[in-house]
């Protein structure tokens, strides 16, 4: 039961700490998807900085634009760090149960972590993909969850989701990297404290910097699949941008965004369209967002674990307490 409770206290601070993280960076994250979506087009491009995309919303005053899609991008932030925070510390423990070892090693670490990411990218793929697709839109013409959902057909809520679980390497190497960190760091400060009693966390400095190093040793390994996944599930096909122009038929406007919605088109169109660096578009941008958002989520998480884990206790102890009340009455 003890486990168990950890493991709610686990997820919840780290759900808590993506909540805030990904409200606080959003703009700027805004900015990178929009960045990363487009593909050059004969030559020219819309965005050659990252800095041109929040130049576009100042100068059309659409500032507030660059907030749009925030709410989806929170509640799915939200479901999916519950769920890979939960997931993990549970495989994590009921490995360490099993095999009797004290602590996890480097291997198992990296499938622990890979088996709850794949959970993560099932349960939250269609709120990922939406998100995505309200960033990329046009600055002011998003379109609500709702009217997202409700517009295509459900299958269509999950592009993206192979590529989703080839990147669930991306957080099993971070947070691989940064347990490891973390349990070297307080390997001289072992657990002495008794049953019952809050876990051992970081200050927020150390986090912030094991959260930093780590994830950007995860998004240089994994970005070519990252850039990939964003134009699979941007709102528009910029390459085709020219081509939607010539056509007034609605279903000629679509056909060559669908002929985008699979891994081999979008690598085919990147590197006819730019090459192999642009494989890498936008790679200091994903790794400038990332990281701070790594870092805060982690750095939060580590400061509230704490205070999250007293409060599980003493719901558990009111409803444990709660029938006995009852009965006196």
């Amino acid at each position: 039961m003890a486990s168990d409770l950890e493991s709610v206290s686990e997820a919840t601070s780290g759900a808590i700490g993506a909540l805030l993280s990904t409200t606080i960076l959003y703009p700027l994250d805004t900015c990178k998807t929009k960045y990363q979506a487009e593909v050059r087009a004969h030559g020219q491009q819309k965005y050659r900085y990252l800095s041109d995309v929040l130049w576009e919303a100042i100068s059309t005053r659409q500032v507030l634009s660059l907030y749009q899609g925030l709410g989806t991008k929170n509640l799915q932030s939200f479901i999916a760090q519950f769920v890979y925070f939960y997931g993990y510390s549970y495989f994590k423990r009921l490995y360490l149960e099993r095999s009797g070892f004290k602590s996890i090693g480097t291997k198992a670490n990296l499938v622990v972590a890979a088996a709850a990411g794949a959970c993560t990218a099932i349960i939250t793929q269609p709120l990922d993909t939406i998100s995505a697709r309200m960033q990329t839109s046009a600055f002011g013409k998003s379109k609500g969850l709702w009217q997202s959902l409700s517009e295509g057909t459900w299958s269509e809520t999950f592009d993206g989701l192979g590529i989703s679980l080839i990147l669930t390497s991306n957080p099993a190497i971070q947070y691989t990297v940064f347990d490891q960190l973390k349990h070297r760091l307080l390997k001289g400060k072992q657990n002495k404290t008794e049953k019952g009693s809050s876990p051992e966390s970081l200050s927020a400095f150390s986090a912030f910097l094991l959260g930093a190093i780590s994830k950007s040793i995860a998004t240089c390994l994994t970005y070519p699949a990252i850039r990939c996944k964003v134009m699979i599930q941007a709102a528009e096909s910029n390459e085709d941008g020219a081509k939607k122009d010539d056509s007034n038929d609605d279903g000629a406007k679509k056909a060559p965004q669908k002929s985008r919605k699979t891994m081999s088109g979008v690598l085919c169109a990147i590197w006819r369209k730019e090459g192999a660096l642009g494989f890498f578009k936008g790679l200091q941008a994903q790794i400038l967002k990332t990281v701070l958002s790594s870092a805060l989520l982690l750095m939060i998480k580590e400061k509230i674990t704490a205070t999250t884990w007293v409060l599980i206790l003493a719901i558990r102890k009111f409803i444990m307490l709660s029938p006995g009340r009852l009965k006196g009455n």
